[in-house]
């Protein structure tokens, strides 16, 4: 048999596994096929500005990984797609993904609008989806994992702190989706619940850059607080015009459930100092394992990368599903997500844990006011919030 090659062997219907069991039959290195993990996210479009950088942090887990030894013994092959800021393309490289490159699994979308597209190809396919950016909640689906924070445990928590600073008057200013219209039925009787008063309330649609006449209502309502949930490229142009109209963060109170330091990267970093965001993690968190985390993003994309919220998730994405794989001693989707019941990970945000069913996690949130450098201080960190993904409006 020394003459008849691997090639040979399989067309024969022969496999590895049996292969690998004739001495010198098949070297080592190919006695186990490398396992594929999708990655899918807009690198172009207008929603890149957010979340192109969370491909980097997955790809970085995945490095990671492999050099310790992979998973189960083997390697994993990331497959990237760019969903291009376009649902149906989101799901039509979801279907792709699954059915064609036969991934064990995806780690994508930012946007609820992309994630809604892509849920009913994974229930078709029985593919699972890791969804890394924090969200608005009302969703349980059997075949997503949602390992960032859903909106009860971001949107009241800021809330009822802002209500205990200055002032309890807010104007609410979101893009015109399922997120910011979701987080705002969730806003507005938590302000109503602390004693405030929602002055008024605004949508743009995604890619929005002109916001002179809403600028024009918040200046004269005079809120204490902007609550914003304006997502993408268009913060580019609502932080500046904010900042030009005499509103900027030395002058206008305004927090933000959606802009990380990533965004600020774009937004530039002038345009963002002083307002305010509430997310599960910031760079500046002081702990050891965050240490450790932004050292290798800087060492392995240079020291002027930032990492945000959803840019971490994702990292956590990649050892959850590794977790769960192991857990589970298989690839296979059901018994990963069974798997995933109670799974426990030091992350660098600090340890979020799956709930028992709901596939959302348990995690703190903070509220951080943005500096001069890009970064934030932490001005409030909450407990450990347990997951609400259908709360009672």
């Amino acid at each position: 048999m020394s003459k008849f090659n691997r090639r040979d062997f399989l067309q024969a219907g022969g496999s590895l596994v049996a292969a690998s069991a004739i001495p010198g039959m098949i070297p080592s290195a190919f006695a186990a096929e490398p396992v594929k993990l999708g990655l899918l996210h807009s690198l172009t479009g207008t929603i890149a500005l957010a979340e192109a950088s969370l491909v980097d942090a997955e790809k970085m887990a995945i490095d990671e990984i492999n050099a310790a030894g992979g998973v189960m013994g083997r390697k994993i092959e990331p497959v990237i797609e760019d969903g291009a800021s376009d649902w149906p393309t989101f799901a039509e490289k979801a279907k792709k993904l699954l059915d064609r490159d036969k991934v064990a699994a995806i780690i994508g979308c930012y946007t609820s609008a992309s994630r809604k597209a892509v849920l009913p190809v994974l229930n078709q396919s029985k593919g699972l989806l890791y969804y890394p950016t924090y969200y608005e909640g009302q969703e349980e689906d059997k075949y997503c994992m949602y390992p960032s924070q859903e909106a009860t445990q971001s949107v009241i928590a800021a809330i009822e702190w802002m209500a205990k600073q200055q002032g309890k008057t807010f104007f609410l200013v979101g893009s015109d989706y399922i997120y910011p219209r979701l987080c705002n039925k969730i806003a507005k009787p938590t302000i109503a619940k602390t004693g405030g008063k929602t002055l008024g309330e605004e949508y743009v649609p995604l890619g929005h850059t002109e916001f002179s006449s809403i600028i024009n209502k918040i200046k004269a309502a005079k809120p204490d607080w902007i609550y914003s949930t304006v997502v993408g490229g268009s913060n580019v142009a609502f932080y500046k015009q904010l900042k030009a109209a005499g509103l900027g963060g030395d002058k206008q109170k305004l927090l933000s459930t959606v802009v990380s330091e990533n965004e600020i990267d774009g937004i530039g970093k002038d345009n963002a100092v002083g307002y305010y965001a509430c997310m599960g993690y910031f760079q500046s968190i002081k702990s050891e394992r965050n240490d450790k985390f932004v050292k290798a993003i800087k060492a392995k994309y240079g020291q002027d990368r930032v990492v945000g919220d959803p840019m971490q998730v994702a990292y956590n994405c990649v050892y959850l599903w590794k977790m769960a794989v192991e857990k589970a001693k298989s690839f296979d989707v059901e018994k990963v997500i069974a798997a995933s019941s109670g799974l426990e990970l030091d992350a660098p945000e600090g340890k979020i844990k799956f709930h028992a069913t709901n596939h959302h996690v348990a995690k703190k949130v903070r509220v951080g006011r943005a500096r001069a450098d890009g970064q934030f201080d932490i001005v409030f960190e909450s407990g450990v919030i347990e997951p609400n993904p259908f709360p009672k409006l």
